[in-house]
């Protein structure tokens, strides 16, 4: 009998110390203050609400920087890329390296790379 009483004392408690260690936690902040925690909430929402406008605008300056839109010099093609990179032309294929905004074409060391001039013909008369 002694031993059921004493668990039901001890169920009773089990719920009581869960209620005085709140009351506890309460305690402390209420007594250390509570302007540390506002604050370190209002800065928390600082951050969340201004990382994405700052991450938006760094990529859009990025992007202004490195974006160039130009023409294949073998097909006249025009496309977008990247500054200082290695592509492809999407019309014919040509591979092709963009420097200082500008497309080349990427040729093997040694290749010598030449214009062709488009020379019209007359005939002569017999």
């Amino acid at each position: 009998m002694n031993q059921e009483r004493f668990r039901t004392l001890q169920i009773k408690f089990s719920g009581l110390s869960n209620w005085l260690i709140t009351l506890a936690v309460i305690g402390i902040l209420i007594s250390i203050g509570l302007g540390w925690l506002v604050k370190g909430v209002l800065i928390l929402i600082a951050v969340i609400v201004i990382s994405p406008i700052l991450v938006i605008w760094g990529v859009q300056w990025w992007l202004k920087r490195n974006l160039i839109q130009g023409q294949c010099p073998v097909c006249s093609h025009e496309f977008p890329a990247l500054n200082a990179t290695q592509c492809q032309c999407p019309n014919c294929g040509e591979l092709l390296k963009v420097e200082e905004g500008r497309f080349s074409r990427l040729t093997p060391p040694g290749t010598i790379d030449v214009q062709a001039v488009d020379v019209s013909v007359q005939q002569l008369e017999e």
